[in-house]
C-alpha cells in the first residue's frame, strides 16, 4: 500500500498524482496484453480453420486432426479464461483506484476543513489577545498618568 507525505493541507499532490499515474500505467499495460491476447485467439482460430481443410484432403491424418481440435478448444477455453480474469483483475484495480482516490479526496477535504476551523481560531485569539494587551496598555498608560497627577 502506498504511503503519502503529508503537507500543511493534507497529502502531497504530487505523490498522490504519481500514485495514480502508476494505477493508470498498471491498468493500460493491463489492457495490452488483454488485446494481446485477443490477437493471439484469432490466429488460433485461423490455425484451426486451416488444419481442418487439410485434413479434409488428406485421410490418414483423421487421428491427428481430432486431436489438434482437442488441443485448440482447450487452448480457446484457456484464452476465454484467462480474458475473462483479466476482465475481473482490471474492473478490481479500476474499482479499488477510484474507491482509493474517493478516499483520498474525502480525507483531504476533512483535514482541510479542520485547517480553516484551526485558523479561524487562531484569528480570534489573536483578536483578542490584541485587545487584552491594548486594555492593559491602556491602563498602564493611565497609572502613569495618575502617577503624574500626584503633587508630592
Amino acid at each position: 500500500m502506498e504511503k503519502f507525505s503529508r503537507v500543511l493541507r493534507g497529502y502531497d499532490p504530487e505523490e498522490v498524482n504519481d500514485f495514480l499515474d502508476k494505477v493508470i500505467a498498471k491498468v493500460e499495460t493491463m489492457v495490452k496484453e488483454i488485446e494481446e491476447k485477443d490477437k493471439q485467439i484469432n490466429e488460433l482460430k485461423k490455425l484451426e480453420q486451416e488444419n481442418a481443410n487439410l485434413s479434409n484432403k488428406i485421410a490418414q491424418f483423421e487421428r491427428m486432426e481430432d486431436n489438434l481440435k482437442r488441443a485448440i478448444l482447450m487452448a480457446e477455453k484457456t484464452s476465454e479464461q484467462i480474458k475473462l480474469t483479466a476482465y475481473q483483475e482490471r474492473d478490481i484495480i479500476i474499482s479499488d483506484a477510484k474507491k482509493n482516490a474517493s478516499r483520498i479526496v474525502n480525507e483531504a477535504l476533512l483535514k482541510a476543513e479542520n485547517v480553516e476551523k484551526d485558523s479561524d481560531m487562531l484569528r480570534r485569539n489573536m483578536i483578542i489577545f490584541k485587545k487584552r494587551l491594548k486594555d492593559a496598555l491602556s491602563t498602564q498608560v493611565e497609572l502613569i498618568e495618575d502617577i503624574e497627577n500626584i503633587d508630592l
